[in-house]
């Protein structure tokens, strides 16, 4: 499909070259402004190394997804997950003067967030700390790999191999890098537009327990249908619960480890009247264990000791599941 180039300008911002490509009729200049503005604010940090910044604006990601194969450095979710990404930024690890930030218009718009400024500022300023928070461990994290090699439980025809290997790859493997980033974006100056961004995020988790009654329905639907155990409805509904409500470990956790207590404190409020008491309880003490695994998370692992903490990780999913009689081991790796 042929994209036609609405918009092309060239920008000097603090000795970074702006380039702004987008196919989008109309909402690109406030977009452009607040992107000048993050980049404005990053340029005073001496880690600051970009010269040239290309930004996308697109309706929809698919020319992305269509240049990119599964084997090139993705960011969580993969191929897959890229067209529901509302931001996302691309970069090279050898050569950081420069970086693509990729505007998902579509994913914007649905997730509400293509006329809310603040959050387009939390979201382009947690994709530019990405490559500012590189270090030690996030390079490690690079090279961990994850197989899960026994399941034990009697689910039906349902599979849950690849649904516990998402949760598990996001909780573990991609973690480093996102509280890392979460945490540069806060201490560079973005802690009110992430905490902006954090707040719609639980709000979001608050209205979405209803939707559980649906799964809850379903579920109970395949038991009376002589598809499912109880047993076996009870694991997949916790497993929708840790899939559906565990990440927001993840933008909590920055603020705790940047002495923002309050914020972290406010978030979680929110969580613990409006979100936990509507999901099985395995989740709550699972959030509350992994909560202190990512505030001791260190910035100089070693692959060793990653390796270690990435299984403190997992032992925390496989305690939650065995609450339900389901057994899973799995294998950590480094891969040189």
């Amino acid at each position: 499909m042929t994209r036609t180039v609405k918009h092309f300008t060239l920008h000097r911002i603090a000795g970074t070259e702006l380039r702004v490509i987008s196919d989008v009729e109309s909402g690109v200049i406030p977009v452009i402004r607040i992107e000048e503005e993050v980049i404005e604010k990053y340029a005073e940090s001496p880690q600051w190394r970009q010269e040239v910044v290309t930004l996308f604006i697109l309706r929809d990601l698919e020319p992305l997804t269509r240049q990119l194969s599964r084997a090139a450095g993705l960011p969580p979710g993969g191929l897959d997950g890229l067209p529901h990404r509302p931001i996302v930024n691309l970069y090279d690890l050898k050569n950081p003067v420069s970086c693509h930030v990729f505007i998902n218009q579509g994913a914007m718009e649905k997730e509400g967030y293509w006329n809310d400024q603040e959050a387009i500022m939390a979201l382009l300023a947690h994709e530019h700390a990405h490559p500012l928070a590189e270090n030690e461990t996030t390079r490690t994290s690079r090279q961990l790999r994850l197989a899960i090699y026994d399941l034990r439980f009697p689910i039906g025809d349902f599979s849950i191999e690849n649904l516990l290997t998402l949760l598990a790859d996001k909780l573990c493997l991609y973690a480093p890098r996102e509280l890392f980033a979460n945490e540069m974006t806060i201490r560079s100056g973005f802690g009110k537009a992430l905490l902006h961004l954090d707040r719609r995020s639980v709000t979001n988790a608050s209205r979405s327990v209803a939707g559980r009654e649906d799964l809850q329905w379903q579920l109970q639907r395949e038991v009376a249908q002589g598809h499912l155990t109880p047993a076996a409805a009870d694991v997949l509904l916790l497993i929708g619960d840790l899939k559906g409500y565990l990440d927001l470990a993840l933008e909590v956790v920055p603020f705790y480890r940047t002495g923002q207590e309050s914020d972290a404190q406010e978030l979680e409020a929110v969580l613990e009247a409006e979100v936990f008491p509507h999901l099985e309880p395995e989740v709550h003490r699972a959030y509350t264990a992994l909560r202190k695994q990512y505030v001791a998370l260190r910035s100089d692992l070693m692959p060793a000791e990653l390796m270690a903490w990435g299984e403190g990780v997992l032992n925390i999913l496989a305690e939650a599941l065995a609450e339900k009689g389901l057994t899973l081991r799995y294998r950590l790796q480094i891969n040189e």
